[in-house]
């Protein structure tokens, strides 16, 4: 066996590592503004929903740019990808730092654009070259990063805008992304092994020839299928996919600010309180898999329903007790997410209506979700309190709960 198919055969830590590292600025840059949000409001006299454009947009380009990043990936392969994600993410965070609001609309836009190649190639290398025992443990690391990630940026950029002012302690978090970019090119440089194609697999072998399906990541690129427009089950999902996204990048954005409202926190306590919300999520994706080793998917599915609502409902009655409600909803965000998708696999007959039934799903869902901030936004300007939005929250937890309860008992009826 040659040197470099020893190195492919191997298990890949550099890859690994670049791959976890530029994980950490797939999420981070787009919460992180959201301890500092009311800063932002008064610094260029915005109103909140104006405000919490700031979140809107990047999850916009998530729905947007993935068939561009199919095409990015096609032709410079997966490496040049990931590369130019970073790269993108970087120049998006500069951008953000201009003066004016305008300009941190549109470094968010280029953030997004960057994060949505991101979301699409990191799959793919992780599919190709880790071997096949250990992709599960590497995708659970992978989605632990990305939630690393948002934990951070929440957690700290209060504490460092006390410090610098918000404008810098936004600016600093592209350190996380230089540092992917410096990991990601030491990969480059090590594999450029004359003979030795950047996009082999890890065994080797030319990666196999794909047809018109290519199911690239959280948002497969892939044509419409009949059956799959056909089948309610697929409706309920997107309907159960649509009210989660809604209510987690709703609440994601003004989180902080309800922390510091509700609890009178400072606004690094009030980060701090809030990143709860996406810490515990780290460990919240593995509570279904491990109820479903023991009950139906009903049981698991019931209790992310009833995490969802507890959230609202619990800020709404005993806001004292906000930590309690964030952890809850830690628990709600990470396993509806495995909820929705352990039915898709199910109901799905091949690879191919597989990717058709994700794109469709989480296409639809980014979109929703990208309404959540400012629908929240606007009604607490028009009401000047959280019970009004709260409110929002909690008939966009009743919507999820129905929509994947009914969709988990109508994928268990023959059809």
């Amino acid at each position: 066996m040659s040197g470099a198919a020893l190195r492919r055969s191997a298990f890949p830590w550099l890859v690994i590592a670049g791959v976890l590292v530029a994980a950490l600025s797939l999420r981070g840059p787009i919460l992180s503004v959201t301890p500092v949000l009311r800063d932002i409001e008064r610094a260029y006299g915005l109103d909140a929903a104006t405000a919490s454009l700031l979140t809107t947009f990047p999850v916009l380009m998530f729905a947007a740019i993935t068939p561009v990043a199919a095409v990015v990936i096609r032709r410079a392969g997966a490496e040049l990808a990931l590369l130019a994600c970073l790269v993108a993410v970087a120049v998006g965070t500069l951008i953000r730092a201009l003066p004016g609001f305008g300009w941190m609309l549109a470094g968010m836009v280029v953030i997004g654009a960057g994060i949505a190649v991101g979301n699409v190639v990191i799959p793919v290398i992780i599919g190709r070259d880790v071997p096949p025992g250990k992709v599960a443990t590497v995708t659970a690391a992978y989605t632990a990063a990305l939630n690393g990630g948002s934990l951070l940026t929440t957690l700290t950029t209060a504490s460092l805008a006390e410090l610098t002012g918000w404008p810098l302690a936004l600016l600093l978090w592209i350190v996380l992304t230089l540092l992917g970019l410096v990991l990601w090119g030491l990969h480059l440089w090590r594999d450029r092994i004359p003979g030795v194609r950047w996009d082999e697999r890890f065994s080797g072998e030319a990666p196999p020839a794909t047809g018109a399906v290519s199911l690239t990541g959280p948002i497969p690129v892939a044509p419409a299928r009949r059956s799959v427009v056909r089948n309610p089950v697929v409706w309920l999902l997107v309907g159960a996919f649509a009210f989660q996204s809604s209510g987690y990048y709703g609440l994601s954005t003004w989180l902080p600010a309800m922390a510091g409202d509700l609890t009178a926190a400072d606004p690094a306590l009030a980060g701090a309180l809030a990143s709860v919300f996406q810490g515990v999520a780290i460990a919240g994706a593995f509570v279904v898999p491990a109820l479903a080793r023991y009950f139906p998917l009903a049981v698991p599915a019931a209790v992310v329903s009833a995490c969802w609502v507890t959230l609202s409902a619990g800020m709404l009655l005993a806001p004292e007790l906000y930590p309690l409600w964030v952890t809850v909803g830690g628990i709600a965000h990470a396993g509806g997410f495995v909820v929705i998708f352990t039915v898709m696999v199910g109901i799905a007959r091949s690879d191919a209506e597989a990717a058709s039934m994700s794109a469709l799903v989480q296409g639809t869902a980014y979109v929703a979700g990208a309404a959540g901030g400012p629908i929240l936004g606007a009604v607490h300007d028009a009401t000047g309190g959280w019970v009004a939005p709260l409110a929002v929250t909690l008939s966009l937890a009743a919507g999820f709960s129905a929509c994947v309860l009914t969709a988990v008992a109508r994928a268990r009826t023959p059809r």
